[in-house]
């Protein structure tokens, strides 16, 4: 099932619609200015995953409802085979697949990751991300360079990251090719990642 950013999109506007949120409560829930979210919730920009799991929270929903329309429906345990899940592909070009999407009352977010190796991104600042809880990211093939706030690390295949989310994390892939990872998102204790 491929996910369509305007799909996600309008399941976004239309859950804050219900719910009597103006855009600018929603854009203090999401970290955001006004004219960032609006045009995220019109399609125009990326759905990071910070930003869908800061809207879910705010919606009390599941990310999976905002990206599929359906609710976790599996319980006890999830099988997600070789080259299946949930594709979530974004325009700044980082591929996610959810590796459990349908396993409702997950305390982590599973994907697999691949960055796009870009020559243009190797001399620029690595853009930072924040969502709260803790990330643990195991490298499958290629390599990153990875950001945390103002440290830098080279990383590479079987190098493990296990890093507080909620300060500012980013990477990018290094070496002339994609960097592949595993990365867990782990939710904080009460148990809604914002």
């Amino acid at each position: 099932m491929d996910v369509s950013t305007q799909e996600v999109a309008n399941r976004i506007k239309a859950l804050r619609e219900d719910m009597g949120f103006s855009m600018q409560e929603m854009a203090e829930s999401t970290g955001r200015t006004l004219s960032e979210y609006t045009a995220q919730e019109s399609g125009e920009e990326d759905l990071s995953f910070t930003f869908l799991s800061k809207c879910a929270a705010k919606f009390g929903v599941d990310v999976i409802e905002l990206l599929t329309g359906e609710n976790p429906h599996l319980s006890g345990y999830s099988l997600v085979r070789a080259g299946d899940g949930l594709p979530i592909n974004r325009r700044a070009g980082f591929q996610y697949l959810h590796k459990a999407p349908f396993l409702r009352d997950k305390l982590c977010e599973p994907f697999l990751v691949t960055i796009p190796y870009l020559e243009e991104e190797q001399d620029k600042p690595i853009h930072l991300s924040y969502h709260k809880g803790q990330e643990l990211d195991f490298i499958i093939s290629g390599s990153m360079k990875f950001r945390y706030e103002d440290h830098i690390e080279e990383v590479s295949v079987g190098d493990t990251l296990l890093y507080d989310s909620g300060r500012g994390h980013g990477m990018i892939a290094t070496g002339g090719e994609d960097c592949v990872f595993m990365a867990i998102v782990m939710k904080p204790a009460d148990s809604s990642i914002s």
